[in-house]
């Protein structure tokens, strides 16, 4: 029999606005999965940790799990890097992120580099412009796509990262990068800083009424020698950055690309939510869950009863918590449970 595994990052509400979101939520579907699932305890997660909830359970579900010398971001930079083409055999690499950081009145924080929108060309100008501030130091910048650059540092294995979700929207003191080697990285963020200050694109941005690009966000060092462990899942579903190479994959999935493969054991991760819950933007974040009945959780419920998936296991997320909800087609069977949203509820 198929099951398979779905992540839901931030499917879990705001707890001072839960119980008004559950009342404007229409989702009959998700109602009865949660009413007649076996509900596995909830796992508490540090506020202050370097990565989010489900970027953690995704990191010990793939075998990338942080060293506990440094115990940060997930090291995803090699995958991250395969995926973009690129396959280096030496060196440790980090994930860099073009970013904004807003200046507040005592501190600084840093915005969601999703809402930045920024364009291949401009990425490429504000590229060139620091991947020169890197090599004086004797480190290799290679650029990914406009979202994602990569830097070789052989020297930072031991610096502690944050990834940008969970860094995000607050005072970034405490998450940004530490260790023997946090010296340097500020020197050159803040040379990079400076050099993009009045540069061509940030002059544009800000005529256009955009959030200037200030600054880089590292993190996700791995080494080029990475152990890889075998992923647990036959099949995995929109998780292109954590995969393993040996497993099957599709990185735009819909339902009936999830039934077709039949998984034995496979994972969907549908992430939709994490904007809006990272931008506290509850009307969105609303919208989106009610978006997800018709082409998610109807056609799930309605292949639970009709035998094409055996089971169906739903991770249920917010900033500081994970939940599990088990369902069967014995579970299904319990009629008698109404159906209620009362699961999300933490």
């Amino acid at each position: 029999m198929s099951h398979l595994d779905i992540l839901l990052p931030f499917a879990l509400p705001p707890t001072a606005m839960g119980p008004d979101l559950l009342r404007a939520m229409e989702t009959p579907s998700l109602a009865v999965l949660l009413a007649r699932s076996k509900p596995a305890p909830a796992v508490a997660h540090d506020a202050f940790a370097h990565a989010l909830p489900h970027e953690s359970w995704l990191a010990a579900a793939f075998g990338l799990s942080p060293d506990k010398a440094t115990d940060g971001s997930p090291p995803l930079a090699l995958r991250a890097m395969h995926r973009r083409g690129f396959a280096p055999e030496s060196g440790v690499w980090f994930v860099l992120n073009p970013v904004h950081i807003h200046i507040a009145r005592d501190h600084l924080v840093l915005t969601d580099p999703r809402r930045l929108a920024l364009a291949d060309a401009d990425s490429r100008t504000l590229f060139a412009l620091a991947a020169p501030l890197f090599e004086e130091i004797g480190q290799q910048l290679v650029y990914g796509d406009a979202a994602t650059w990569f830097l070789r540092a052989d020297d930072w294995t031991a610096m502690q990262t944050a990834t940008p979700d969970a860094a995000c929207g607050h005072n970034i003191d405490i998450w940004m990068p530490k260790g023997p080697s946090e010296r340097d990285w500020r020197k050159v963020q803040n040379e990079i800083q400076m050099h993009w200050h009045d540069c061509t694109v940030n002059q544009s941005r800000e005529q256009q009424g955009l959030d200037p690009v200030n600054s880089l966000w590292l993190w996700a060092g791995t080494p080029a020698k990475q152990d890889v462990r075998d992923s647990p899942y036959t099949d995995v579903f929109n998780l292109a950055n954590w995969r393993g190479e040996t497993v099957k994959h599709a990185d735009s999935a819909t339902i009936a690309d999830v039934l077709a493969a039949k998984p034995v054991h496979g994972l969907l991760l549908l992430d939709m939510l994490i904007e809006p819950a990272l931008g506290e933007d509850l009307s969105e974040w609303l919208m989106r869950v009610n978006a997800l009945e018709a082409p998610w959780f109807a056609p799930l419920l309605q292949a639970l009863k009709d035998g094409a998936l055996g089971s169906c296991r739903l991770i249920l997320t917010h900033g500081s918590l994970v939940t599990g909800h088990l369902i069967t087609r014995t579970t299904l069977r319990k009629f008698w449970l109404k159906p209620s949203l009362k699961g999300l509820l933490q």
